[in-house]
């Protein structure tokens, strides 16, 4: 069975989710990618690492890539 394809990630790029942080935050800087992502809330800076899977399932859009280029809707 074939899945979707995964999303390219890279170390860096700026992502808003679905759900808010606790803190109130719904923008993450990537920090770590393999199996889990590593990701830092930019309102509060706490790390947390989620499953690729989980975190996919939650992105809404990205912010920012890390090459500096801005992806518009």
């Amino acid at each position: 069975m074939a899945g979707k394809a995964p999303l390219s990630l890279n170390v860096g790029d700026v992502v808003e989710l679905r759900k808010s942080h606790p803190c109130g935050g719904h923008t993450w800087r990537i920090l770590r990618v393999g199996v889990d992502i590593g990701m830092e809330c930019l309102t509060c800076r706490r790390y947390v690492m989620v499953p690729r899977s989980r975190f996919e399932a939650r992105v809404k859009r990205f912010v920012q890539q890390a090459s500096g280029v801005s992806e518009s809707e």
